[in-house]
């Protein structure tokens, strides 16, 4: 008995270090300036689909949708302990928002197929939407379980899993296949392994691939691709005519978000004053954060 996971991750930029230098003048992020991380959310989602190939067995896929430098999330997957990656690449889906996402990477795991989990961070650090999990799930018509803590049991059918819920917890059981998207905190994922980073440190896309052969002649495509499958080194690539995409459903002519007003908040010091740690000095506080309706 062995279940197939395919789990859902996303290279994000670094919005921990966002400052002055990164930001455009109409208020976004220059996200060009900002180094790319591993989404943690995801991380932990991976640890858990690799906790289930563990105790049952099976395989993981790891899928990616971004740019090809979003291959570097997925070598750090394979360093894990993940079987396979997917790279999901084209320019026709730069500007997706998580409904045009959400067709990509459902049109994907259809093609990959073979599956009984689809595991998913809660959301991206970048976005903080979690839509894209639960609209893959619709799109895929397959049930879904959210802010997901522990998966407690599973059987030929079905899975047993405790979510999060305001003030407490409840016991899911669903149907396989099924979409879990965790939370942060529900497990701490395992490092990467030595022996493979050495092994999969040359893991490329077929972008990379591309490049490799860029002013060498004695270098085919065709060719250099079968070796690296032959090696176990070829991270799959789709594009939009792999998938054989609706194009008015991807990228920006598929996304129906559309930004308001953008908004600069520069956050500044201002007076400040010294709270006595007496009653006295606790009691003008409160004083103070209720006048500032604060507290009350």
């Amino acid at each position: 008995m062995g279940f197939n996971s395919i789990v859902l991750v996303k290279q994000v930029p670094d919005t921990a270090n966002i400052s002055g230098q990164v930001m455009k003048e109409d208020g976004t992020v220059n996200r060009a300036k900002l180094p790319a991380i591993f989404n943690h959310e995801d991380r932990v989602a991976l640890e858990l689909a690799l906790r289930v190939k563990d105790e049952y067995g099976g395989k993981v896929t790891v899928v990616t949708m971004g740019p090809p430098r979003a291959s570097d999330v997925l070598r750090e997957c394979l360093y894990m302990g993940a079987d396979e990656a997917v790279l999901i690449s084209d320019r026709k889906f730069a500007g997706a928002d998580t409904l045009a996402t959400s067709y990509v990477l459902s049109e994907a795991i259809k093609k990959i197929d073979n599956y009984d989990f689809i595991f998913a961070g809660r959301q991206a650090i970048d976005g903080d939407t979690a839509q894209v999990g639960p609209q893959t799930a619709e799109k895929l018509n397959i049930p879904q379980i959210t802010y997901a803590e522990e998966i407690l049991s599973i059987s030929n059918e079905t899975v047993k899993v405790r979510r999060k819920i305001e003030g407490g917890y409840e016991i899911l059981e669903s149907k396989l296949p099924v979409l879990i998207t965790v939370l942060k905190d529900s497990s701490f994922p395992r490092p990467f392994k030595a022996k493979r980073i050495m092994a999969y440190k040359n893991a490329k896309t077929l972008m990379e691939l591309e490049k490799l052969t860029e002013g060498n002649s004695l270098l085919y495509i065709d060719q250099l691709k079968e070796e690296y499958i032959s090696r176990n080194l070829y991270i799959q690539t789709l594009t939009m005519d792999d998938l054989k995409l609706n194009t008015e459903r991807c990228g920006v002519q598929g996304s129906p978000t559309k930004v308001h007003k953008v908004e600069s908040v520069i956050l500044a010091g201002g007076n400040h004053e010294l709270i006595e740690p007496n009653k006295n000095g606790i009691s003008r506080l409160i004083d103070q954060l209720m006048e500032d309706h604060i507290l009350g």
